[in-house]
C-alpha cells in the first residue's frame, strides 16, 4: 500500500489515515461512501468528514456523516 506501513493490527492502519486522507467504505446494501475519517471506536462506528456517496460512479456530497459499525463491510485506506 502506498504511504501506509504494513502492520499487524487493523486499528493501526486506521490510525495512520485518521484526519489525513480519504477512505472508501463499503456498506451493507451495496452503498459506498468516501470521506476523511475523523474518528472510530472498537465497534467500527465511524465519523467521516467531507463524505460523498458514490452512485453509479458519480460522487454525491453528504458532508459530515456517522456510520454505524454493523453496516460496514470493509474500509479501504487507498481509494482510487
Amino acid at each position: 500500500m502506498q504511504g501506509i506501513d504494513m502492520t499487524k493490527r487493523p486499528m493501526d492502519i486506521l490510525d495512520q489515515v485518521l484526519n489525513r486522507q480519504p477512505v472508501l467504505i463499503s456498506l451493507k446494501g451495496g452503498r459506498e461512501i468516501k470521506g476523511v475519517l475523523q474518528g472510530y471506536d472498537v465497534h467500527m462506528n465511524l465519523v467521516l468528514d467531507k463524505a460523498e456517496e458514490i452512485v453509479q460512479g458519480q460522487a454525491q456530497s453528504i458532508g459530515t456523516l456517522i456510520i454505524r459499525g454493523d453496516n460496514v463491510i470493509y474500509i479501504s485506506p487507498n481509494p482510487q
